[in-house]
């Protein structure tokens, strides 16, 4: 597969999944949506890892990064399949535009392996402005509404810190295998909560349900992994954090056009600001260097 389709793969994919989380919960509720498209997304890697004889490691490392993988999995879904319910797609895709951020600062806070720098600091600054207008423009404070923010957010952390958590251990299996490790971890943990939340299987599914769920859990929780794996590996990682600056745009444009969700101009000031933020943080430092040198500094 090329660079380029691979990478607009991602985009789409990762920009329609918000959109296809609160549509798979409609009927069935959000803790057998999620169990089900981590039980496709579980099945589809074992056939692949069968069709392609990827090895499935199981030495210290590999034992280790299935544990955070799945734990930090479990809690940023189960969270976000909750506020779902009480936040709209674009919401979602927003929020999860700043892990890019948060990484950075569990990295500098537990990694040690890069610094704060000024224009890092004003890009989380403009993170935090951007979000609050979100705040302003996205909520109608009704019941339930603050409270699925604020777990939006946990989930947005927990995801974040959750790869640092796996660039801590370090460890160098294949990414499928990797992805089926985080899975199998996972899968009893989404299980028992359906069943302790639920515990009934649905007697009807709508069409659109069934079809989102299907969608996630074999391009939400497989391909689209498995394709920014690919990019990571191959292409620089200044194209590769343009992922992030265009999803969640593009998926409050889905949410609005799809789902009629209202995008007030708050919320596009939040966004506009979020992005500008990621971009500082990604490249401010280059855009100070260029601009030294061009005064001679």
């Amino acid at each position: 597969m090329s660079l380029q389709v691979a990478f607009w793969s991602v985009i789409l994919i990762w920009s329609t999944t918000p959109l296809a989380i609160k549509w798979s919960a409609l009927g069935i509720g959000p803790s057998f949506a999620v169990f089900s498209r981590m039980a496709i997304g579980l099945l589809l890697c074992i056939i692949l890892l069968k069709l392609f004889r990827v090895p499935f490691p199981l030495h210290r490392k590999a034992r280790l990064a299935y544990l955070a993988g799945g734990l930090s999995m479990f809690a940023a879904m189960a969270l976000t399949y909750w506020s779902s319910q009480f936040v709209s797609s674009g919401m979602i895709a927003v929020l999860f535009g700043l892990s890019p951020l948060l990484t950075s600062l569990g990295a500098a806070l537990w990694l040690k392996e890069e610094s704060l720098t000024p224009p890092k600091l004003l890009g989380m600054v403009l993170g935090v402005l951007g979000l609050m207008l979100v705040f302003r423009g996205g909520l109608d404070f009704s019941e339930g509404a603050v409270l699925g923010v604020c777990a939006l957010l946990l989930a947005v952390v927990s995801q974040s810190w959750g790869l640092v958590w796996l660039k801590r251990i370090n460890d160098d299996s294949p990414p499928l295998a990797t992805t089926l490790g985080i899975l199998t971890v996972s899968l009893p943990l989404f299980f028992c909560v359906w069943w302790l939340v639920d515990g009934n299987v649905p007697e009807q599914v709508t069409p659109r349900s069934a079809a989102a769920t299907l969608y996630l859990g074999t391009f939400g929780s497989v391909l689209g992994f498995a394709l920014y794996y690919y990019l990571i590996k191959h292409m620089d990682a200044g194209r590769v954090a343009l992922i992030t600056l265009i999803t969640p745009v593009l998926a409050l444009l889905l949410g609005h056009a799809f789902n009629a969700e209202p995008v007030l101009p708050q919320v596009w000031l939040g966004t506009a600001s979020i992005v500008f933020g990621l971009c500082m943080h990604r490249w401010g430092e280059q855009w100070l260097n260029a601009m030294n040198r061009k005064r001679g500094v």
